[in-house]
């Protein structure tokens, strides 16, 4: 089980203590109703608590960089490939690694802009079929899990295919790696 370290299994450990000292603390009232009711707010609150504090945990404690990425094309299938290696910084085992890569078409270049480019009068598009309008959307996001299992000071190669918009020119690539 990559996704608990030993830190996780503290801090949870410490907050079933905590709702547990909580109970026994509550146990004096004598009133069921009362009694009930401070054992039910101890619950949210020391699970609220333990819920938060895995997903900090698990930020600051699965640490990994993207080391190097380079992309081209494959014209001929309309695709882009990414190749790269991920690095496990951190002291701990990684269960995954997701990378979110986002594309935006940049087609506006300065010197070159035209009021048709900035103004595009939409008329009744809305009461044409959809099928008639063309859908090109300027930004193309997709996630990838690119590596599982990696070790503390481990590098991992990976390889992605995407298809490449045909239409898009001076296109911006930004990165994001997400591992847990």
């Amino acid at each position: 089980m990559t996704y608990m370290t030993i830190l996780h299994w503290l801090v949870l450990l410490f907050f079933v203590a905590l709702f547990v000292l909580l109970v026994v603390v509550s146990k004096k009232e004598t009133r069921p109703n009362v009694f009930w009711s401070m054992v039910f707010a101890s619950f949210l609150v020391t699970s609220t608590a333990a819920v938060f504090s895995m997903f900090v945990l698990d930020k600051y404690t699965k640490k990994a960089k993207l080391v190097e990425i380079k992309n081209f094309r494959l014209l001929k299938t309309e695709e882009i490939v990414f190749k790269g290696k991920i690095a496990n910084v951190g002291k701990f085992k990684i269960g995954q690694c997701k990378l979110t890569i986002k594309m935006i078409n940049n087609p506006l270049e300065a010197g070159k802009l035209s009021g048709s480019q900035v103004f595009k009068p939409s008329g009744f598009d809305f009461f044409k079929p959809k099928s008639s309008k063309k859908e090109r959307p300027n930004t193309v996001e997709r996630e990838f899990v690119v590596v599982r299992g990696i070790e503390p000071g481990e590098t991992r190669p990976f390889t992605i295919h995407m298809k490449y918009p045909p239409y898009f020119r001076k296109t911006r690539l930004i990165y994001k790696l997400f591992c847990h």
